[in-house]
């Protein structure tokens, strides 16, 4: 059985740039199995966080501007 003293945490190089277009593309929808496999290799789960949350904060943004345009004409 392994000790857990040695765990070490896995180091993730992706920038928050590279967080924001992975983001981006499952926002989409479309994604090579090659790209996501690589994403989810080096992505920090926690820019992924911050990431969707800002995502879902935009897109809701957008939602409302547009009903709110339509709805005043």
């Amino acid at each position: 059985m392994s000790d857990p003293k040695d765990v070490s945490p896995i180091k993730r190089k992706a920038s928050f740039g590279a967080t924001v277009k992975a983001i981006l593309w499952a926002f989409f929808g479309v994604r090579k199995k090659e790209d996501y496999e690589s994403d989810a290799a080096g992505l920090n789960p926690v820019h992924v966080v911050i990431a969707g949350i800002i995502g879902a904060a935009i897109f809701i943004a957008i939602l409302l501007t547009i009903v709110k345009l339509v709805v005043a004409k």
